[in-house]
């Protein structure tokens, strides 16, 4: 077993971990119908729920707090972000929101209209969520050999190129009004795309004349990867490939809930100004003025604090060994994951955990209540409820390629003792695997059903019966 990775900080404070008994955390779930989104905080001992706002901010955030300008207008704290960011990405246009998928809705309001086409490596939720809100239809080109949970390849997050040459010969002038690649790919088990893959989109989408928008939530992590997996990249600095990423694209979206080391805040990066004052014209009505955007002063304080530190060597280091050392401890416990372990999170493999169960019995998220049952354990499903919609074109349901539980750790808040105690939950619930039939959704909203949805579980008398 690897050792864990050595936190490159100290602990200045602390915050007690609530611990409930088994029967408490059965009526919490019932009351919760079984959807772990249900939950109170309180009555969770491990969240790993997200990673989005969930890190732990440092002294020098925490500074960044007292020091931050409540101007409603042209604020200090606003110019040190845009000059941060300017600096870091490249582009001239910074135009902040109150999260990400307002940045998004930003970006497909001014752009999308019905019938039109987003291709992708792979839309995450709020993501393809706002593609479809306007009437278009986010498609996902990935390849299918990257989704094999058991092979070594080092950037499983890649785009399919030739499909995507595919759709371009085949779509007719202005069907497509820009592609997106979210690094690293979220959907696919948090794995990276190569610096290869990117320039091939950039180049490809270009010479149609298309514009090419990266969803940069996690763009410091998949720098990392490209330095450790990518050849040429070895002895480059981590701010270097960062500018060499953006310089392919015309824009950004980000979430600065993520690689921005942040628990709010977001913005959309622009090089055309006359999309940019488009932007601002809509932002004043749905976020805020232009040099707030729904944030306060001390937000953007942390926000560009946090940008800073999340491109040093120490942290990236640190915060990607962890994500592999949890890897190591549920593979070490006989848990199937996705391999190799992405940036933010560990995937589990719940199609080969519970294999008894099939898609329309939701076994990740079975999966998922079961490690709350265990042990407290939050996590959040990427499968069937997540992403088994009906294909808005022929009204057919596709299956998602595998059902996952995503374990997404907040940013320098768990020890390894905290990871250890993950990987036991879990395997503890593998130890019983033979007694779980699955889910059935006995509830949901039109839109993003798996935030809201309730569940009841299938016993194995209604088991034999549904087959």
């Amino acid at each position: 077993m690897p050792a864990p990775p050595l936190e490159p900080f100290r602990i200045k404070m602390v915050e007690a971990i609530p611990f409930l008994t088994r029967a408490e955390r059965e009526a919490r779930l019932h009351d919760a119908g079984w959807n772990v989104f249900n939950l109170q905080a309180q009555d969770v001992t491990i969240d790993l729920l997200t990673d989005s706002g969930t890190a732990a901010l440092s002294q020098e955030q925490y500074a960044g707090l007292i020091l931050g300008d409540a101007a409603y207008a042209g604020g200090r704290s606003y110019q040190h972000l845009e000059s941060v960011i300017q600096d870091l990405f490249g582009f001239p246009e910074i135009i902040p929101t109150h999260q990400g998928r307002a940045a998004e809705n930003l970006l497909c309001s001014l752009l999308l209209e019905p019938g039109q086409v987003v291709p992708s490596n792979d839309f995450f939720d709020t993501t393809r969520a706002n593609v479809e809100a306007q009437g278009a239809l986010p498609l996902n080109l990935a390849a299918e050999g990257m989704w094999d949970p058991t092979t070594p390849q080092p950037f499983k997050g890649d785009l399919d190129l030739e499909q995507l040459e595919g759709l371009l010969l085949e779509s007719a002038p202005g069907a497509i009004p820009f592609g997106m690649v979210t690094i690293t790919n979220n959907s696919r088990a948090g794995q990276p795309v190569s610096m290869a893959n990117l320039r091939g989109i950039s180049q490809r989408l270009h010479e149609s004349g298309i514009p090419f928008f990266i969803d940069a939530c996690r763009f410091a992590e998949n720098a990392w990867f490209i330095r450790q997996r990518e050849p040429g990249y070895a002895d480059r600095s981590i701010r270097s490939i960062v500018r060499e990423m953006f310089d392919l694209a015309d824009g950004c979206t980000m979430s600065a809930k993520k690689d921005g080391l942040a628990n709010s805040g977001g913005f959309l990066c622009l090089r055309d100004p006359a999309l940019a004052e488009r932007a601002r014209n809509l932002l004043i009505r749905l976020e805020g003025f232009p040099t707030y955007g729904g944030m306060s002063g001390r937000e953007m304080e942390t926000i560009a604090i946090g940008l800073q530190e999340a491109v040093t060597d120490s942290y990236l280091e640190y915060r990607t060994g962890q994500v592999a050392y949890l890897g190591a401890l549920l593979t070490g416990a006989g848990v199937p994951i996705f391999e190799p372990p992405g940036g933010h999170a560990v995937y589990i493999d719940a199609g080969r955990v519970l294999p008894q169960v099939p898609g329309s019995r939701f076994p990740a998220q079975q999966l998922v209540c079961e490690a709350y049952l265990e042990g407290g354990v939050r996590t959040v499903e990427v499968g069937s409820s997540m992403f088994g919609y009906p294909d808005p074109r022929t009204g057919e349901v596709h299956p998602p390629p595998l059902e996952l539980v995503r374990l997404a750790l907040p940013r320098r808040v768990y020890t390894s003792t905290h990871l250890q105690y993950v990987a036991e939950t879990f395997a503890a619930v593998v130890e019983r695997k033979e007694t779980l039939y699955g889910l059935e959704m006995t509830w949901s909203p039109a839109v993003l059903r798996h935030f809201r949805a309730r569940f009841a579980p299938v016993t194995e008398r209604s088991a034999v019966a549904l087959t």
